[in-house]
């Protein structure tokens, strides 16, 4: 295990965690590196809610604005971006902070990826093809049968998952999430102290909701269309996420302004619980509400550097 410490700040979107990232950071003189799998996208701002250019002076951030929306950017990538970034930012004498809602990307910093069998390129395409003959809840309903842990976590819009799941299952008979199971065991990368923040759920939805009527007067459907007009395809991985992909569908006329809005915040909503889900499930995790238990989240962190 490598000996530097991290403090992760995480939890579900629009729950508080850029506050207290930066918070945090003005007190320990840290480093902030990014872990919102949307962030790193340049020119995707208002829709993922990056850091405005006034936070990103106070303090420094890393790993926003990194790779071009048709680029292809994966969890091992992240974990490897983060490493570079963390021994830079250690060996100027700061202390760094993770902070974001992509479990997947913190847990292929802490602990690596699940050492489960490479993927058949043949197997994957013919379950693709199945998919694009009997849709996403149907492969999704598949995995129900096989992997039903796993499949409770998964929305059917995510088929990547859904489509790797039914491919080690495949080629194993051994379900993706045991995998997960015996990985969870493995000796971490890095010591880290983990916080989230919890929020009252009808609290949290009220946020997301106000989030995205901001996002929406902030301009987001002009950022889309500028997106459009650059020569972003629609159906790149980076336009298909919420907010892009409904504000898309609106601006090809497909939706109107209100059911493009409604559909934002009830996608943001079960985003914010399929979070809450996967960061619950990790028992390293301490809890707090915030801003109320600043001084009790100050302590621990003190306590752990």
């Amino acid at each position: 295990m490598n000996s530097s410490k991290l403090l992760i700040i995480s939890g579900p979107t629009a729950s508080g965690k850029s506050e207290l990232a930066l918070r945090l950071a003005h007190t320990l003189d840290a480093e902030i590196i990014n872990a919102d799998s949307m962030q790193i996208y340049r020119g995707l701002d208002i829709g993922t809610a990056k850091p405005t250019p006034e936070e990103q002076r106070e303090i420094r951030h890393h790993l926003i604005d990194i790779v071009d929306p048709d680029q292809p950017f994966s969890a091992a990538d992240f974990a490897d971006a983060a490493d570079v970034a963390i021994a830079d930012i250690q060996r100027r004498g700061k202390r760094v902070i993770i902070a974001g809602g992509t479990g997947l990307y913190i847990r292929a910093l802490v602990k690596g990826l699940v050492a489960s069998p490479s993927g058949a390129g043949e197997l994957r395409q013919l379950l693709q093809n199945e998919a694009d003959m009997v849709g996403n809840e149907a492969m999704l309903e598949r995995l129900r049968l096989v992997d039903p842990e796993l499949a409770a976590g998964l929305h059917p819009n995510n088929l990547v998952r859904i489509i790797r799941a039914l491919e080690v299952f495949q080629l194993t008979g051994i379900p993706l999430s045991r995998y997960q199971q015996e990985h969870a065991f493995a000796t971490p990368r890095y010591d880290t102290l983990q916080i989230a923040i919890t929020v009252d759920r009808s609290l949290l939805y009220q946020r997301i909701d106000e989030r995205v009527e901001r996002m929406l007067a902030e301009g987001l459907l002009d950022e889309v269309r500028a997106l459009l007009v650059s020569g972003c395809d629609r159906n790149f991985k980076s336009l298909r996420s919420i907010g892009y992909k409904e504000a898309a569908a609106h601006l090809c006329g497909e939706l109107s302004f209100a059911e493009t809005a409604r559909l934002i915040k009830r996608d943001t909503r079960h985003y914010a619980k399929r979070q809450l889900t996967w960061f619950m499930a990790d028992k390293d995790i301490l809890w707090f509400e915030y801003p109320e238990n600043f001084a009790t989240i100050l302590q621990h962190v003190i306590d752990f550097i």
